[in-house]
């Protein structure tokens, strides 16, 4: 059996960052370290007092130490870490694309007055959970041992569990919403037509090449050209443009 070290040390890089951000978040906020409201995203500070860390600060918050806490960073942790090893494996350029992606969009989604959200954390994995049921759409989900149920419904389960239990509705369906323009995007459209709007911008796979995260077999600034038939994609190579 691997210890906490060597578990944590095999996760995929953009999941690992994600996930270890959101808890030393809640860690600095629990310990009074840090005051949550100086990590949310209120725009008027942003603009007037150009208070710009709030743009990024107010997606590593996913609340004070609590169960919900603690679901979501489990999410991030199983199905985050599921969906970068598995879906997006060799693909770290498009992962991190993915998610910038979804960052942005949430970020404009918050400045429409009625749907303005100071924490965006949630939001963001309700995203990654929506775009790994799609990827994952047959897979057999034991919720806390009582209903079993398959993947494709998990994102809309769990935001029934979030009414339920008291959660507001908007921060989760903002998540699925985007989680779903992006998949629509990236891989229905592209499907059905054979053009791909969101292909993974040039600056990103610089990125990933410059600082070594991770890697990216199709990156265009690669010297040699990446092996697309090898096996590591796993169905989803026809999906990329060329």
């Amino acid at each position: 059996m691997s210890s906490p070290a060597e578990y944590y040390n095999s996760l995929p890089p953009i999941s690992k960052a994600y996930g270890t951000l959101c808890f030393f978040a809640t860690v600095l906020c629990q310990l009074q370290i840090l005051n949550p409201p100086f990590l949310a995203l209120y725009y008027p500070f942003v603009f007037k007092k150009f208070q710009i860390w709030r743009l990024f600060t107010s997606f590593f918050f996913l609340g004070k130490f609590s169960i919900n806490f603690g679901i979501r960073l489990l999410m991030i942790a199983r199905y985050g870490v599921q969906l970068e090893k598995g879906a997006f494996e060799k693909r770290t350029a498009d992962f991190l694309w993915m998610m910038i992606f979804g960052a942005i969009s949430l970020l404009a989604l918050s400045a429409i007055p009625f749907l303005d959200i100071y924490f965006l954390g949630v939001p963001m994995v309700s995203m990654l959970l929506y775009v790994w049921s799609r990827e994952y759409p047959n897979s057999q989900i034991s919720m806390y041992g009582l209903v079993q149920l398959r993947s494709f419904y998990l994102p809309w389960a769990m935001l029934g569990l979030d009414v339920i239990f008291g959660s507001e509705i908007l921060p989760g369906l903002l998540g699925i919403l985007v989680g779903h323009t992006y998949y629509f995007l990236s891989v229905l459209h592209p499907l059905a037509t054979g053009k791909n709007y969101l292909k993974t911008p040039m600056w990103v796979h610089k990125i990933v090449a410059r600082f070594r995260i991770g890697v990216q077999a199709n990156a265009p600034v690669r010297a040699a050209a990446a092996n697309t038939g090898s096996g590591v994609f796993r169905g989803r190579s026809y999906r990329l443009s060329q």
